[in-house]
């Protein structure tokens, strides 16, 4: 347009199954090319429904962090509207735009502890984000830090990061709101640079090591928006952090191998939250596909001739995406009458050099039923998977199935 002071452009007309309907992706890309530098303005004409995605899309396009000498010194403002259309068209209301804030702090937070280098994230700076977002929540995060791991029988964490100048932690923050009758896990790795250790790392895979650290980033981002909400269900947010080689998680975890450049894998041992954490994927924009769950046929990759189980697949080839579930899955054990899933967000935890803040928005819309936050609510898969209590335990799962933790 006239002298180029401003662009008007369309999203995509064509949308598959697996993609989402709000075209989030194509959103970013267009918004990320046409900005110019200093205060700008963004008009995004959508419907309702595709808000809570499109908003993520756009706080992921304003990374909080930059280390070019040529960023400037203060701080620029984008101001973003949404002109709704559709049937919903009506005002926002003020609860809707508390929401869509806490969404791009969120994605924000998560995409600036990804982006930065471990010099910079490392261990204690993590800790630091923590405590800062408790301190935001009226929350006292408790924090489980260097030879008290191994005092806590936390002799995973505390091994892998030893060495490490800065020492591995487990933080813990949880929130147990009035009536609560619901209770989830969310943990999240937080490698702050996985060299691989004696598998170490490759020239090409070394590069993106840092990017090891999104599953607890995004539990952090998740939790931080889930509370702003008030939710009425009871969370913990695990999130381990280490530098060295990487350990799992568990029930609702994040962690990193490959699937998909836009799709995180998903592996669940209950279907319906399996479909319905597929739907909050596309309703959010926080894309998750689901891989087989066939623990009689996978499982057996761990086995070992001198140990319960090794910590690595015997065939890299055997659908290992499924087989990281399944390792954290065991720590469970197969005949855990509950609820679990396992979301691999490695490779749409960055998009090239840049984190994309994957994760928040994902967790809160498949949650979102049990929040207090009406756009949440109404986003939300149908609440009728919060009532089955229990699962059936397969009888053809391998004898490692009752694999558990042991408290010390």
């Amino acid at each position: 347009m006239w002298l180029n002071n401003a662009t008007v452009a369309s999203l995509p007309i064509k949308c598959s199954r697996h993609n989402t309907p709000s075209r989030s992706h194509s959103l970013y890309k267009l918004v990320k090319s046409c900005y110019a530098g200093g205060d700008e303005f963004v008009v995004v004409v959508c419907e309702k429904r595709d808000i809570f995605a499109l908003t993520g899309a756009m706080a992921r396009t304003l990374p909080l962090f930059n280390a070019k000498s040529t960023a400037p010194s203060i701080g620029r403002t984008v101001t973003v509207e949404f002109l709704l259309v559709g049937e919903d068209n009506k005002p926002l209301s003020n609860s809707d735009l508390s929401c869509l804030e806490a969404l791009a702090h969120g994605v924000r937070l998560t995409a600036k502890i990804v982006d930065m280098p471990c010099a910079d994230m490392h261990t204690d700076t993590f800790i630091e984000e923590v405590r800062a977002v408790g301190k935001d929540l009226g929350i006292v995060p408790r924090v489980i830090q260097g030879e008290e791991c191994l005092d806590m029988g936390l002799g995973g964490i505390y091994n892998v990061g030893k060495a490490a100048e800065h020492a591995p932690a487990l933080c813990y923050l949880s929130h147990t709101p009035d009536g609560a009758q619901k209770t989830v896990a969310w943990v999240g790795k937080g490698i702050v640079f996985d060299t691989g250790g004696l598998c170490i790392k490759s020239k090409v895979g070394m590069c993106t090591m840092k990017t090891d650290c999104g599953g607890a980033a995004a539990m952090l981002g998740a939790f931080y928006l889930a509370v702003k909400m008030r939710t009425c269900t009871s969370y913990s947010a695990w999130l381990r952090m280490l530098s060295g080689r990487k350990p799992s998680a568990l029930m609702i975890s994040l962690h990193f191998t490959q699937e998909s450049k836009y799709h995180a894998g998903l592996v669940a041992n209950n279907e319906d939250w399996e479909q319905a954490c597929v739907k909050a994927g596309q309703v959010s924009g926080d894309l998750v596909h689901p891989v087989p769950y066939s623990p009689e046929l996978h499982f057996p990759e761990f086995s070992s001739t001198v140990a319960d189980m090794k910590n690595s697949v015997a065939d890299r080839g055997n659908a290992q995406v499924s087989c990281a579930g399944l390792f954290i899955g065991s720590h469970l054990g197969f005949d855990f009458p509950g609820v679990w899933l396992h979301v691999d967000m490695a490779a749409p935890a960055h998009i090239g050099d840049r984190a994309t803040g994957y994760g928040p928005a994902l967790l809160n819309i498949l949650f979102g039923a049990k929040s207090s936050n009406p756009l949440l609510q109404g986003l939300a898969p149908p609440g009728v998977i919060w009532e089955r209590e229990c699962m059936e335990v397969e009888d053809d799962v391998p004898s490692l199935k009752k694999v558990k933790l042991q408290p010390e």
